[in-house]
């Protein structure tokens, strides 16, 4: 697709399943419409696949990871690969992030600077694979032994709509460094840039079969790829009864899961924290990638003695964040991504109102010159929310915060972990001992103290409770693409009949 630096007019293109290296026309399921959400303008059809599209990309799978081109390839050899491909993503940013903000609809900057950081995932990877090593385990008696990993098989992932590239590049990285092969159903919404990278990959050397794509909804075309009966192992991004959903089929085949799900991010702020710097993060940390991320800055918990400073602060900042043409430079907030969505957002508005929050700006759309079909949505900031409202429970996946005052460590706690989700967590704070009691205490798999967002290839990323299990990211990760063999090896020369000298054996096993 050839993008102008600021497109008018996109001609609609038509999209097939990406498998065995290349696109290809998929089974006789109805086609969908890709819009840019900007504009509400069709950029791309693509098909809602069948059971027999996703069984030919499982075949093609499969093929690949027992075949020689891949299955075959030693360590080094791959990880030279992995690192050529880090380079040809990096050669590609350009086209990459322009197409990411053509689809989803990010501010350019945001999907530039994104973007910009996911080779150093495959670097990673690439680095771990070299530098990994199998156990020698000490045991009783006259006996070696040690274990031999290898890479589980066919990993099927489903990505979201929020950050389509980066929550891909989390799993494909691992997936390539493993010597596993993945299908990757993306979100109906967002599929360009992931065909993209696929055909960037195949022309850089990824053999055939190693990273197939299959497209269409995730009530059908990802559901049946989950209940597959040849995947090995599940990832999935998404809400938390789309995992459900998904990890039921999974388990029914014995697949090991990774799910990120839902969240509901609480952010402690305790009153040895510079106001405008905590206010700073709280604009941030709620409205980046117009707040559709699962770690969303969605309850703001903050000490009553600077409690009505925070409020007037953020609702002022708030006020001046620029909305308008993801493509503009200057823009700093962009469109939800679909109509659906920005009519969820709205919704939760009126249950603010409903349940006698006090609304500080924003909650209602937002009217973008020139882009009158968008999406848009204004930052919305709820105050004086109690932990019992709707907009303080549930996950509204939007540009959508909400304030909560407390009076002590244990109250701020009390409000972090009255949630049903334990995604991520902050807390802003200069007491270093409070620091580590609260992040200790909140519930939660990542917790920042004076920061958000922040995401290394090095570090699991995961969450609790309805917020998912398993881990993304660093060794964790890495170590659960392989199956663990024990091997046991007798070094001793004895004879051994247990039949004939059972009573001055001490043990079998």
């Amino acid at each position: 697709m050839n993008i102008p630096s600021k497109p008018a007019t996109i001609d609609v293109e038509i999209h097939g399943n990406f498998i065995d290296g290349r696109e290809v026309g998929a089974g006789d399921g109805e086609m969908l419409d890709v819009r840019n959400p900007a504009t509400g303008d069709v950029i791309a059809r693509i098909p809602n696949s069948t059971a027999a599209d996703i069984d030919r990309a499982m075949k093609s799978a499969r093929a690949a990871f027992e075949g020689k081109a891949w299955g075959g390839m030693d360590t080094r050899a791959r990880a030279r690969l992995v690192n050529r491909l880090a380079d040809a993503f990096e050669a590609n940013l350009d086209t990459l992030y322009r197409l990411e903000t053509l689809n989803n609809g990010r501010p350019v900057n945001e999907t530039r600077a994104q973007l910009s950081r996911l080779p150093d995932f495959f670097r990673y990877f690439a680095g771990l694979a070299l530098s990994r090593r199998d156990s020698v385990i000490p045991v009783e008696g006259a006996y070696l032994n040690y274990t031999l990993r290898t890479p589980i098989g066919i990993v099927a992932n489903c990505t979201p709509f929020n950050h389509p590239l980066m929550i891909l590049c989390k799993s494909l990285a691992v997936v390539l460094a493993t010597g596993c092969v993945t299908v990757v159903k993306p979100s109906e919404y967002t599929p360009l840039t992931t065909l993209k990278l696929a055909q960037i990959f195949s022309e850089a050397g990824l053999p055939p079969g190693v990273f197939n794509i299959v497209l269409g909804l995730g009530q059908s075309a990802g559901k049946m790829l989950a209940e597959h009966g040849d995947i090995d192992k599940l990832v999935l991004t998404g809400g938390t009864e789309a995992g459900r959903i998904a990890g039921s089929a999974a388990a029914k085949v014995f697949a090991h899961q990774t799910m990120e799900l839902g969240g509901k991010t609480p952010v402690m702020i305790f009153d040895d924290f510079d106001v405008d710097r905590a206010v700073n993060y709280a604009a941030f940390g709620a409205f980046i990638g117009a707040g559709q991320t699962c770690v969303c800055a969605s309850r703001h918990i903050v000490q009553a003695s600077i409690y009505d400073e925070f409020v007037e602060k953020l609702q002022a900042k708030t006020r001046t964040i620029r909305i308008g043409d993801p493509f503009d430079p200057n823009t700093q907030l962009g469109p939800v991504i679909s109509a659906r969505q920005r009519d969820r957002v709205l919704s939760y508005a009126r249950y603010g109102h409903e349940d006698g929050a006090r609304l500080l700006t924003g909650g209602v759309a937002a009217k973008v010159a020139g882009h009158d079909n968008g999406f848009f949505v204004e930052p919305t900031v709820f105050a004086d929310v109690k932990s019992d409202m709707r907009i303080f429970q549930e996950e509204v996946f939007g540009p959508f915060t909400s304030v909560t005052p407390f009076k002590d460590e244990a109250d701020a706690l009390r409000l972090a972990n009255d949630s049903p989700f334990g995604l991520a967590a902050a807390i802003r704070t200069r007491d270093v001992a409070r620091a580590h009691r609260v992040a200790a205490a909140v519930k939660a798999g990542i917790v920042w103290i004076n920061d958000h967002h922040r995401l290394d290839p090095a570090s699991p990323w995961g969450g609790v409770d309805d917020s998912g299990i398993g881990r993304e990211c660093g060794t964790e990760s890495f170590d659960d693409h392989f199956n663990t063999k024990s091997v046991m090896v007798a070094t001793h020369e004895q004879p051994f009949d247990w039949y004939r000298d059972t009573a001055s054996q001490r043990r079998l096993n």
